[in-house]
């Protein structure tokens, strides 16, 4: 039986929902396939004194449509949220997707080469009184020809009762943080008892994947990591080494990474094309996946065959699907991440099923980390006034 619905062929749903099931509430589809939008129509409003209050504090410090609070990417770092405060701050956001107490379309995006995109994400959390949207662009090339970061990117907040915008700042370092975030949150509540935990990719986001996990996965001993360049493994362990009490091995190839390990995860590139640099044939029962490049890095036929296919957002999911990034189908989503951490659903029934739980990342968390490094950056003085 094929799992995955073929492209094309209609939206994947989730496990359980019976195939009649009417769309829910509140959802539009229209011919542009980066265009989707579930509003939640019934997600509580935060009460009218409590934003006049929020309103009346931000006044304190800027004049709100006349001014904005400018921060750059070091400001954003000297705000001073430690990953603790990042995790905390991700989970709270991911249970409000996951109770459906948020707004959040699906990422849509502009494509100018083949390689590259840029893509708007806006969001908004009641119960943080977060209202914004993310700007962000991936040039893969950006390091080797320019000597730049692969990702930058800004972050706006508004305010909930004017919408006047009341901050911009520097969104990379937000990024890279509520990334890794997502990952360990979701890896303890799937495979909490792991002692092996692998890294494909060790950039930004490998480096952080590996000092975040320890947060959350207790009894790890051994982290393995792999990365293509010796000198990106090199500069990994040097980052973290001081703060990871487990050994770090450094990897001989994909095959020995992926059949030594319980939890797996990787951050490398997104692409329309499969690379299925992990072989299906490499991966067993038991096992926990855990990708943040969508389905370029594993090979298809591992999320077709696992027990649970989960994702972050089913709908962003669908929109990647639609716009050619699961050339094979989108296979067949138990249910999203934030509803596992919710309470709402199981994640792992049983030790040997295989669970894939891909996160490509989504703004309810920007806008959640953003929303508080905005509170300290104000309460700090970090940053500065900018005329509207």
């Amino acid at each position: 039986m094929v799992r995955g619905a073929a492209r094309g062929g209609g939206p994947s749903r989730p496990r359980g929902e019976p195939a009649s099931a009417a769309p829910e509430a509140g959802l539009i589809r229209r011919g542009n396939p980066w265009f989707s939008h579930d509003p939640h129509p019934t997600q509580p409003k935060v009460n009218d004194m409590e934003m006049e209050q929020d309103r009346r504090w931000i006044s304190g410090k800027i004049d709100i449509g006349k001014e904005v609070w400018y921060m750059t990417q070091g400001e954003v770092v000297s705000a001073g949220l430690s990953e603790e405060d990042i995790l905390a701050l991700t989970k709270e956001a991911l249970v409000a997707h996951g109770n459906k107490k948020y707004e959040m379309p699906a990422k849509i995006g502009v494509h100018p080469h083949p390689e590259v995109f840029f893509h708007a994400m806006p969001a908004y959390v009641p119960s943080k009184l977060a209202l914004g949207m993310k700007w962000i662009e991936c040039f893969p090339n950006n390091p080797g020809k320019f000597g730049l970061p692969q990702t930058t990117g800004l972050l706006i907040l508004n305010d909930l009762l004017s919408g006047c915008p009341i901050a911009v700042m520097d969104c990379a370092w937000i990024t890279a943080m509520r990334t890794p975030a997502v990952t360990v949150l979701a890896a303890a509540a799937l495979h909490p008892g792991a002692e092996t935990f692998g890294m494909f990719g060790c950039g930004v986001q490998g480096i952080e994947h590996v000092k975040y996990v320890v947060h959350t996965l207790k009894n790890l001993k051994k982290i393995y990591i792999y990365d293509v360049k010796e000198e990106n493994m090199d500069r990994l362990v040097a980052s973290v080494k001081p703060e990871i009490a487990a050994k770090i091995v450094k990897g001989k190839g994909f095959e020995e990474v992926t059949r030594s390990c319980e939890v797996l995860s990787s951050a490398t590139f997104i692409v329309k094309k499969p690379y299925a640099f992990v072989k299906d044939v490499w991966v067993s029962k038991g096992q926990t996946i855990l990708p943040c490049d969508l389905n370029t890095f594993w090979d298809p036929v591992t999320s077709m065959r696992a027990d649970k296919y989960i994702v972050d957002s089913l709908e962003e999911h669908e929109l990647f699907d639609r716009a050619g990034y699961f050339p094979d189908g989108l296979p067949e989503i138990a249910f999203e991440t934030g509803e596992m951490l919710a309470g709402r659903r199981k994640g792992r029934d049983s030790a040997d099923e295989l669970i894939v739980c891909s996160n490509i990342g989504m703004s309810v968390c920007d806008v959640v980390v953003a929303r508080e490094v905005f509170n300290r950056a104000l309460e700090k003085g970090i940053g500065r006034k900018l005329p509207l």
